[in-house]
């Protein structure tokens, strides 16, 4: 959720469930991007069904949005990691703002927090910084550590350019672009079972 250009200060808005229109503050920092409302708006469209009693991890999470917006609209939980320190703390700033108890910010790289021992979660936000070309390792780390529960929600954030290498195992559901983006989501399935990743329409 923290790539491309700097975002600048200012606030994001919540779209729907219990925090529906509270405003996140966005601290100015650089190259902190969050997600698009109508990318969110679109993604938790797919997730609707998915969403309550989720428990969720928000990898590479900058200004919690994807996060918050998911126990907004019923996820159990949200561990959120961001690496900037700066960041972490305008999140911890925002939840306890928002008095949201069920969400726990650790504010150190994606790539160390995923070396601690897992916790299986129901969905996944990957959204790394764009410029770090994270993508791989992470899913690898994602799904080699034990992170992803048996038939995991995975949401990938990457540039329009090109789809990033992901396990094999995991079966793209939905896509869509928005300016210089691709979103996608993803389900995780057996390895056993999934030998090749369908290429479904753009939605």
């Amino acid at each position: 959720m923290n790539a491309g250009p700097a975002a600048g200060s200012g606030r994001i808005r919540i779209i729907a469930g219990s925090l529906r229109n509270s405003r996140l503050e966005v601290p100015d920092l650089p190259g902190l991007r969050p997600t698009a409302e109508r990318v969110r708006e679109t993604l938790f469209n797919w997730l609707a069904p998915a969403i309550a009693g989720a428990r969720c991890l928000d990898l590479c999470a900058g200004t919690g949005a994807l996060g918050i917006e998911a126990l907004s609209r019923g996820a159990a939980s949200v561990q959120f990691v961001e690496r900037d320190a700066r960041a972490g703390e305008a999140l911890r700033g925002n939840l306890a703002r928002l008095k949201v108890a069920t969400g726990q910010v650790a504010v150190l790289a994606a790539e160390e927090f995923l070396r601690g021992p897992p916790q299986p979660h129901d969905l996944a936000f990957l959204d790394p910084p764009f410029a770090l070309d994270l993508w791989a390792p992470l899913a690898q780390q994602l799904e080699r550590a034990g992170w992803l529960a048996a038939q995991a929600m995975i949401y990938v954030e990457s540039p329009r350019t090109g789809a990033p290498a992901l396990p094999q195992n995991w079966m793209l559901q939905r896509e869509g672009r928005a300016g210089e983006v691709r979103f996608a989501l993803y389900r995780r399935q057996d390895a056993a079972s999934a030998p090749h990743r369908p290429q479904l329409p753009l939605s």
